[in-house]
């Protein structure tokens, strides 16, 4: 009577646990629906409207192939190549003493079930001394295999760290390499979330990489050494039948999971998304609180984070649904498996273990089962690394797909929605144009401006700018003005012609909102240079930054209070984004033009925010200093510095004369 009611309880509480499961399954789902209102109005609806939508690129990427194949296989390759730079390498030692670790593990664990065996067969014989003995020899070795697991778990660790810092480093070389960053975000469209590859996706394939490594090495370490031990002892028959069930399982798993790979690329893709939109809000915070857009960026994060769930939810499904089958198969089932295969010997008349009294069959039982149940285990952990395996394809498809992009871009290729079909543009082709080097010149010769779009907006501008003839360059809005300066400054590629300038270093580009970097004041006026590299140019020391900020009269920054105990002067720390003022700003980039000293300067609507006496003083500096000036500007205050103008009227077509006394107006 109590087995059977051991049995009715057993499958009442097992089938109280499901049915309290599916009706929580079913209310999630039905909360998910449901709809919600906020305390604010307008009212908010779980899931977002319909009609909010949001687009992070211009078309929908190809989803990378993420299986466990060929292609897999060769992109890990390729990976750890990275990672792991030679077999003569620090972090090959590392690989190495996992390895041993593991190794040294595995023998830890033979030795525990061969102790633990005469431990329990003292106090089943009831030899106290024999006890007390054993018992002493098992303490005094537990420190040893717990400095051998803590040497494992370091040495994984540690594996993991190295594999993210070379990978981050190669791909940090690649992404700021020349102006790879920039074409990445601005004219290559495959990748819109590149920090959330450069971060959270390389972590992830890092750490799952180690995890597969010491999850495959250990069972299969593990399944060597018992299969051994048993095929010795018991014959081939027992470990052969646990092996075949590995292939099988693992088999048949392994093509379930197939679906793993591309789910987890779609959840970093989604993870990518939802954190992009949340940057753009911290970005434009500002003018975002001046159109009181809140309820509307509130409604456009709630569709990416509703997006993001949904996937979540239904990727939990699926794994919950393939962890049943990973459960049913690769534990229980191969426990029944075990069961069955360590009877074998025991139920055949003329085996060997067969011999001796019942004792010796208990004790070589025991012995041997746990044998079989640590292959069982090792069979059962390396059937379900085939999961961990599935989520790192995807994980690498991943972080492969950044570094193809990259080494593209590196290339000068790039791949974009067009608005107009570069290959039947008479124009040309992105990157078909060439660049010469030069000093002291700028010259273009029948250079289309073209966008990275398509829009052509002079089929072809012809001009030459020599040292000393500064150029004003006007139009109406759209007319190509930004433009020129991204080809001058080799941002966007060149469509064709042939275009002369200075080397990268001797072309200076001021834009209307400077960019003010982390670090000390100092390094705002020397930017990009650091404090290390002005000294070892020699390009100016303190006294000279102090000449350029009196220059553009903001000597009064060296004596700016700062917090009891924080430097001041030139080694101030603060956020200058927020604490300089627009003016301020400007004339901080007009400073850092002075120090680099280029052969041309490029300033667009530089100092908008800056009074005209102060902007006069600063144009008249740049003559005395021979920098050539090609400016931006609807000022008229700005005429008398230049002898040139550029005008461009919008339709493409552009005048390039000198500035004669008479002239009244620019284009507006």
């Amino acid at each position: 009577m109590a087995p059977t009611l051991s049995k009715l309880a057993t499958r009442k509480s097992v089938a109280s646990v499901a049915a309290i499961g599916a009706v929580l399954w079913l209310l999630s789902r039905k909360r998910s629906k449901k709809r919600y209102y906020s305390s604010s109005k307008p009212k908010n609806t779980w899931p977002p409207n319909n009609d909010v939508q949001y687009v992070i690129k211009e078309e929908k990427p190809k989803k990378p192939k993420a299986h466990v194949d060929k292609e897999f296989f060769k992109q890990l390759k390729q990976l750890l190549a990275i990672g792991i730079p030679g077999v003569i390498s620090v972090e090959s030692g590392y690989v190495l003493l996992v390895a041993v670790s593991l190794v040294a593990r595995s023998l830890c664990d033979l030795w525990l079930i061969h102790t633990g065996t005469l431990i329990e067969t003292s106090i089943v014989n009831m030899d106290l001394d024999l006890f007390r003995k054993r018992l002493f020899r098992f303490i005094a070795t537990m420190p040893v295999i717990s400095v051998v697991n803590n040497i494992l778990k370091y040495s994984i660790g540690e594996t993991k760290l190295r594999l993210r810092t070379n990978i981050t480093r190669f791909l940090l070389d690649q992404y700021l390499k020349g102006f790879t960053y920039y074409k990445m975000s601005n004219l290559d469209t495959r990748i819109a979330n590149p920090d959330q590859l450069l971060t959270a996706d390389v972590d992830k394939f890092c750490e799952s990489c180690t995890d597969l490594y010491s999850n495959i090495a250990k069972p299969t370490l593990d399944i060597f050494i018992y299969v051994y031990r048993l095929t010795s002892t018991l014959g081939g028959q027992t470990p052969f039948l646990m092996l075949t069930y590995l292939l099988v399982a693992g088999t048949f798993l392994t093509h379930l999971r197939k679906p793993i790979g591309t789910l987890t690329v779609k959840e970093q893709r989604l993870e990518g998304e939802y954190r992009h939109i949340n940057s753009r809000l911290i970005t434009n915070s500002e003018e975002i609180a001046f159109y009181q857009g809140n309820t509307r960026e509130k409604l456009t994060l709630l569709a990416s984070f509703h997006k993001l769930v949904s996937h979540l939810r239904h990727f939990l499904e699926f794994k919950v649904i393939i962890g049943v089958v990973d459960n049913f198969i690769g534990k229980y089932v191969a426990s029944v498996v075990g069961f069955y295969a360590v009877s074998i010997p025991f139920f055949k008349k003329d085996h060997p273990l067969l011999t001796g009294s019942p004792d010796h069959r208990f004790k070589a039982y025991y012995t041997y089962g746990r044998m079989l149940v640590k292959l069982a285990e090792a069979i059962g952990r390396l059937v379900l690394a085939g999961r961990e395996m599935t989520r790192l394809a995807g994980l690498t498809a991943r972080v492969t797909e950044i570094r193809k992009v990259l080494s593209d871009l590196n290339d000068n290729k790039y791949e974009r929605t067009m608005i107009t079909d570069p290959k039947n543009n008479p124009i040309g082709s992105p990157g078909a144009g060439k660049i010469l080097a030069r000093d002291n010149i700028i010259r273009f010769e029948a250079v289309p401006l073209v966008t990275p779009n398509g829009d052509v907006l002079i089929k072809e501008l012809t001009f030459e700018v020599k040292s000393g003839m500064n150029v004003l360059v006007c139009g109406p809005n759209g007319c190509g003005k930004s433009s020129l300066f991204r080809i001058l400054g080799e941002l966007w590629p060149v469509w064709g012609g042939v275009m002369t300038k200075p080397p990268r270093g001797k072309l200076f580009y001021i834009p209307q909102r400077p960019y003010m970097t982390l670090g000390t004041l100092r390094d705002q006026v020397i930017y990009p240079h650091t404090r290390a590299e002005m000294i070892r140019r020699g390009n100016a020391k303190d006294e000279d930054l102090q000449k350029y900020l009196d220059l553009v009269q903001l000597g009064h920054l060296l004596e700016r209070e700062t917090a009891p105990g924080e430097p001041q002067g030139w080694d101030a720390v603060a956020d200058w984004m927020d604490v300089l003022s627009g003016g301020e700003k400007q004339r901080i980039a007009m400073a850092r033009l002075f120090y680099h000293k280029p052969q041309f300067a490029i300033l667009d609507e530089c100092t908008s925010a800056v009074s005209v006496d102060v902007e006069d003083s600063m144009y008249s500096y740049c003559k005395k200093a021979n920098i050539t000036l090609f400016t931006v500007s609807h000022r008229r205050s700005l005429w008398k510095h230049h002898e040139y103008y550029l005008q461009m009227d919008g339709r493409g077509n552009y005048e390039f004369k000198p500035i004669e006394p008479d002239t009244e107006e620019f284009g507006s």
